[in-house]
């Protein structure tokens, strides 16, 4: 499979997108995350988890539960709001064009790498503003875009493989990306 390689970013210190992509045991560690983000936070975060394409999602109604930040299912076209959470559908892949708004992909080229696709947009179209963060799961997903990421100056962030409820996704992401800016616990205990 080839994705899209990085175009060169201008460098910048300013991180305002977040980009987190989970697998198996993936939805305690999204939430973990989310829960301590203030709603004021102004960075727009990405959470992208697979699931059965043909199910009627119930993501963004749990994660509204565990976070004060506004999640929502975005259209084609949306334009990125600081203070938000975008989930994708499980249907299309959600991804972030150059004009900064989302692309819905069919699911094709991509399949099963729903993650990647994410990451590969963002290191393409927002680079050094991007902070990638590799969540529990299996299989490879999200490993060729956090290189992307890190490859355009953003910042790449792995779950503890010995901390994730399935280490594979963390593990292939370090092995894949070489070292990362930081290997950490994902706090899932009640607020």
């Amino acid at each position: 499979m080839e994705l899209e390689t990085a175009k060169e970013q201008p460098k910048t210190s300013r991180r305002d997108i977040v980009a987190i992509g989970a697998l198996a045991g993936g939805l305690e560690a999204i939430s973990g995350l989310l829960k301590n983000l203030p709603s004021t936070i102004s960075t727009t975060i990405f959470g992208v988890l697979h699931r059965p394409p043909a199910r009627l999602s119930s993501l963004p109604q749990i994660l509204r539960r565990e976070t004060p930040l506004r999640v929502a299912m975005p259209h084609d076209g949306t334009k990125l709001q600081h203070g938000t959470c975008y989930v994708g559908s499980t249907n299309l892949h959600l991804t972030v064009g150059s004009d900064q708004k989302v692309q819905l992909l069919h699911d094709g080229f991509y399949s099963g790498h729903n993650i990647d696709a994410l990451f590969c947009s963002l290191a393409r179209h927002a680079g050094s503003r991007t902070i990638g963060v590799v969540l529990s799961g299996v299989d490879k997903d999200g490993s060729l875009g956090l290189k992307a990421i890190k490859d355009a100056g953003g910042i790449a962030l792995v779950q503890s493989p010995e901390e994730a409820s399935f280490s594979d996704m963390p593990r292939n992401a370090i092995k894949y990306g070489g070292p990362v800016e930081l290997r950490g616990a994902v706090s899932c205990a009640s607020k």
